[in-house]
């Protein structure tokens, strides 16, 4: 373990936003996070993983904790299914190309997600009808406060649309080190009903996709709409799909009949967060080196220089004008630190 002082972040979060962590330090293994935990100079940490879903605004003052766990390994399996660790600091795309590779089905929709699998859980992660819950049997995950390990099943992390536990009343007070997921061997369920799935998979005349079909299909889907982070600073989508009461829904149809929507139940409607913001006007504008993305108006983007303050100034702008034109609150899924 080494600790650095002043260390860039820039290359560590994907908008690539330049602030400075005042403490820097990286950890390989549970054991150095306990050791770390336990040392007074580490109060209220700051947890670093891929760095795919915050904004930075500001120079962190605390001591930053690089997870950088690493390992896949098979806990058990049957003829039917596999179950499968993996450690918090593989990258997720990495982790779903080798499930897909060894014909572990179940992930394949969250192709090319950005981040580390030991955020997923914390944000459910979610895509083209599937969600990160789907498969999911456990979390360890260590207690900041205690260093204890604990072990978390699927009901204690209380799962929502982009949230759990872990973002409610365990917000802060453990570190994810390893995900669980149940996946299948055979007779995999395919979820291919989102028409850009169809229309991807039509065009390669493919009918009985299998799963690296349907991965793909995701990959090509989401290169076309989203930036490379590499290319183009971002942390994907900024925003989330607002959902909506049956009032509230009907007063909006009532004025856009040709709004897309998604109805989750019979009184809770989800309304694409894209679509409004585009509608808004906001789709390929760029406000000095901060903008929105001309493919993808749920995204927003760094050209080069913005700072994290330009670009959350932005998203309040764009909140504002939706919430004036629509009446409706759109959240960021991005957390700004």
């Amino acid at each position: 373990m080494h600790l650095e002082i002043n260390k860039s972040l820039k290359n560590f979060n994907t908008f690539g936003i330049d602030c400075l962590a005042k403490q820097y330090i990286s950890v390989t293994d549970v054991s150095e996070l306990k050791t770390i935990l336990a040392d007074p100079i580490c109060s209220n940490p700051f947890v670093l993983g891929g760095g795919s879903n915050m904004l930075l605004t500001k120079d962190i003052e605390t001591l930053v904790i690089h997870l950088n766990l690493k390992g896949i390994q098979i806990l058990s399996e049957d003829e039917d299914s596999v179950v499968v660790e993996a450690m918090a600091g593989e990258n997720w795309h990495e982790f779903v190309l080798y499930c897909i590779e060894h014909d572990y089905g179940g992930l394949e929709n969250l192709s090319l997600i950005p981040g580390n699998v030991g955020t997923s859980p914390i944000q459910n992660i979610g895509a083209y009808g599937v969600e990160l819950k789907d498969s999911f049997v456990s979390c360890k995950a260590v207690e900041i406060s205690s260093q204890n390990e604990v072990e978390f099943n699927k009901a204690e992390c209380d799962f929502g649309y982009r949230n759990s536990i872990f973002k409610q009343q365990a917000k802060g007070k453990f570190i994810v080190t390893s995900v669980v997921f149940r996946l299948s061997k055979k007779n995999h369920i395919k979820s291919i009903s989102y028409g850009a799935i169809k229309d991807q998979l039509s065009e390669k005349n493919i009918e009985n996709p299998s799963i690296k079909d349907i991965s793909e299909a995701v990959i090509a889907i989401r290169k076309s709409k989203l930036p490379d982070p590499k290319e183009l600073g971002n942390s994907g989508s900024f925003f989330k799909n607002p959902v909506v009461n049956t009032e509230t829904f009907h007063a909006f149809r009532s004025k856009y009949p040709a709004a897309p929507f998604y109805e989750l139940s019979p009184t809770s409607f989800k309304i694409p967060a894209g679509w409004l913001i585009e509608q808004a006007g906001f789709k390929g504008k760029r406000y000095g080196d901060a903008g929105i993305h001309k493919n993808q108006a749920l995204v927003l983007v760094n050209y080069g220089n913005a700072s994290g303050q330009e670009i959350w100034d932005l998203a309040i702008h764009i909140q504002e004008k939706v919430k004036e034109l629509f009446g409706i609150y759109i959240e960021p899924e991005v957390n700004v630190i």
